[in-house]
C-alpha cells in the first residue's frame, strides 16, 4: 500500500479512501459488487504511468514474495493497460520481462509472466496479445509462460477467445484462464471445452458438481484456489465455507493463491492459515505446496529442487503427520 500512496503522491492523484484506509475490500457476488472491485482495481492501476513505476511494482512484488519464502512468482499482466505511457504494448511487455529477469537475480525468486486478455475487450485484441506473448515464450525468469483471460466471468462468450488461446498454445504457452468463481459449473465446462486450460484461475465452484470435478481431476487441470478472494467477492460467507476439503478429497490439484493482496489485504501465507483453520494437517498443507510447485510453469529442474525442499521440511517437522 505504501508504494501505491507514493506513486499517487508523485503524480498528484487522489486515491479513493478504500485504497488507503487499511480495510480489505468486501463486495457482494453480483454485477454491482464486481463494478466496485473493478473500480478500485482501476484506481490503483491508474498510478502506474511510467517505466520506473512498472519496474518498481515488479521488483517489490518479487521482494515481498521472497520475504515469505516463495520460490516462484508468475505475475499476470495485460500490457495494454500501460502501453500509452511507454510507447505501445510491445515495450510495455518488454519492460516487465526485463525487470522480472532482474528481480529474479536480485531476490532468488523466479519471476515469470502470464499475459492476460480481458473479457471486457474485443476478442481480436486477445489475438494480438497472444501473438505478442508467443514471441517471448519460455519457462524461465523473465519469460512469458502462459496466456490468460481475466475480468468479469459474466462478460462475453467464452468461445470467442478460443482463437487467441490456440495461438498461445501453438507457441508452447500454458492456458490459464479465470473461471469458476463468480459463475458455477456450467461456465467452467465452457472454459474447459473452448480454452483447454492447463490451470484454472479459481475453479473453486467445480466442487458443486462431482462429475465436472472428476473431469477436471482426470484431465490434470490444476485449480488456483484463492480463499480470501472467494470471501471478499461474496462467493462464500466465510473462509470456512470455501470447499477446500471437497476439492482435496476428490483428488484435485489445488494451488493456493492470494489473488489480489493490495485490495484484499491478504497474502499467500494467509491462505495456508485458512486451510489450517479448516483442519488440514501439516502434511496436507505440504501437499498444497507441492501441488503449487507441480502446477507452476517452471522448468523440471526448478520444480525438483523445490519439491525436495518441501520433503526436507516434512522430514524435520515433528507435527507433519
Amino acid at each position: 500500500m505504501s508504494t501505491l500512496v507514493d506513486l499517487a503522491a508523485e503524480q498528484d492523484i487522489r486515491l479513493p479512501a478504500n485504497l488507503t484506509d487499511a480495510t480489505a475490500l468486501q463486495v457482494p457476488a453480483n454485477e454491482r459488487g464486481w463494478f466496485r472491485f473493478q473500480r478500485s482495481y482501476d484506481a490503483a492501476r491508474k498510478v502506474v504511468r511510467s517505466e520506473e513505476a512498472m519496474r518498481r511494482i515488479v521488483r517489490e512484488a518479487a521482494a515481498d514474495d521472497a520475504a515469505e519464502g516463495s520460490r516462484r512468482l508468475e505475475l499476470q499482466i495485460d500490457p495494454t493497460s500501460y502501453a500509452p505511457f511507454v510507447g505501445g504494448i510491445t515495450p510495455a511487455l518488454e519492460i516487465v520481462l526485463d525487470e522480472a529477469a532482474s528481480a529474479s537475480q536480485a531476490t532468488g525468486v523466479e519471476v515469470a509472466i502470464i499475459v492476460a486478455a480481458s473479457r471486457i475487450k474485443h476478442p481480436l485484441d486477445a489475438r494480438t496479445l497472444a501473438r505478442l506473448a508467443a514471441k517471448h515464450a519460455g519457462d524461465g525468469p523473465g519469460q512469458v509462460v502462459g496466456f490468460g483471460l481475466s475480468n468479469d466471468e459474466r462478460r462475453g462468450q467464452t468461445s470467442q477467445w478460443a482463437g487467441a488461446f490456440q495461438i498461445a498454445r501453438r507457441a508452447g504457452l500454458a492456458s490459464v484462464p479465470h473461471a469458476g468463481e463468480l459463475l458455477g459449473p456450467d461456465h467452467i465446462r465452457e472454459v474447459v471445452t473452448h480454452l483447454q486450460p492447463t490451470r484454472l484461475g479459481h475453479g473453486v465452484r467445480a466442487a458443486e458438481d462431482p462429475e465436472l470435478l472428476a473431469r477436471i481431476v482426470d484431465a490434470g487441470i490444476a485449480l488456483e484456489v484463492c480463499p480470501t478472494s472467494n470471501v471478499q467477492l461474496g462467493v462464500y460467507d466465510s473462509p470456512g465455507d470455501v470447499p477446500l476439503r471437497r476439492l482435496a478429497d476428490a483428488g484435485a490439484q489445488v494451488a493456493l493463491g492470494a489473488d489480489d493482496p493490495l485490495l484484499f489485504l491478504s497474502r499467500l501465507t494467509d491462505q495456508y492459515q485458512i486451510a489450517r483453520d479448516q483442519g488440514f494437517s501439516d502434511a496436507e498443507l505440504a501437499g498444497f505446496a507441492k501441488a503449487s510447485i507441480t502446477a507452476s510453469l517452471a522448468s523440471a529442474e526448478s520444480k525438483q529442487c523445490w519439491l525436495s525442499e518441501v520433503d526436507d521440511w516434512l522430514a524435520v517437522n515433528p507435527s507433519a503427520d
